[in-house]
């Protein structure tokens, strides 16, 4: 069988690559099957429209959708911010909401982004970089476990279901929060009204495609567990219905909400 060039010169950088990555792994061995999971993983924390549209859109960091502008504009403005505050934006995909949060904060203040994808990070790292902005910092990681230093005067949570519908990444978040600071989440939801009804199915078979595999389904309150957690929360409509703003101020501490969600005896 006559020998294939193009083939050997596969194995051939495959065979490099194991070797280096055995080099700054000292003591493992890592086969084409493990490399291979280590790439599933990868994808695995990056939604669908992630590995596709973010991949198209990078040589552009400041692209953004134009109806999800005013929306972020909306949700920056319930955030109430002053100029020195320090805000967290969880889930914060490519760094949409940052050119806002920037503004609201002004050059004493402070951006905490947290994103799990390294795919969609990279984005907003292109975003920072570009816009030269010293005081806003991109996280990878999850909202569940990612370690959090000082105390924030505001959170947003944009279009992050797995953060704002997850209760262990609020119980991670809520005591970085300063009593009364102001928490503001936009997210799609189930509609009970006219044209929204007939939007529902178009709108839950879209998430699918476009969301992580643990990405909880929208239901008409996706701002339940947030209710227990704030002062008065308030909720606008969009989309008739399928879109919606909640926001409130932080109360309590950690301690105080778990008695609070979890009854006695």
């Amino acid at each position: 069988m006559t020998p294939n060039p193009l083939a050997a010169q596969r194995d051939g950088l495959h065979l490099s690559f194991s070797r280096w990555v055995c080099r700054i792994c000292p003591g493992r061995m890592l086969s084409g099957g493990i490399i291979l999971r280590m790439k599933a993983q990868a994808d695995n924390a990056t939604p669908l429209y992630g590995r596709y549209l973010i991949r198209l859109v990078r040589p552009f960091p400041d692209f953004d959708f134009p109806f999800i502008r005013q929306v972020r504009r909306r949700a920056v403005e319930l955030l109430r911010l002053e100029q020195g505050d320090r805000v967290l934006d969880a889930g914060c995909g490519p760094g949409g909401s940052f050119p806002y949060l920037v503004r609201a904060v002004g050059p004493s203040g402070q951006v905490t982004g947290v994103e799990l994808s390294p795919e969609i990070i990279q984005n907003a790292r292109r975003r920072i970089e570009k816009n030269g902005w010293r005081n806003v910092n991109a996280v990878e990681g999850s909202a569940q476990d990612v370690r959090l230093s000082g105390v924030f005067d505001g959170l947003l949570m944009c279009a992050a279901p797995d953060v704002y519908a997850s209760k262990e990444a609020l119980d991670n978040m809520w005591p970085h929060l300063r009593d009364g600071a102001r928490v503001v989440v936009f997210g799609a939801k189930i509609s009970n009204k006219g044209i929204g009804r007939v939007l529902n199915p178009m709108l839950r078979l879209l998430l699918s495609r476009l969301s992580f595999p643990t990405t909880p389904k929208p239901d008409e309150e996706p701002w339940r567990l947030l209710s227990p957690r704030v002062d008065r929360i308030e909720i606008e409509e969009y989309l008739f219905g399928c879109m919606f703003l909640a926001s409130g101020s932080a109360i309590g501490s950690r301690a105080k909400i778990r008695e609070e969600l979890v009854p006695a005896g």
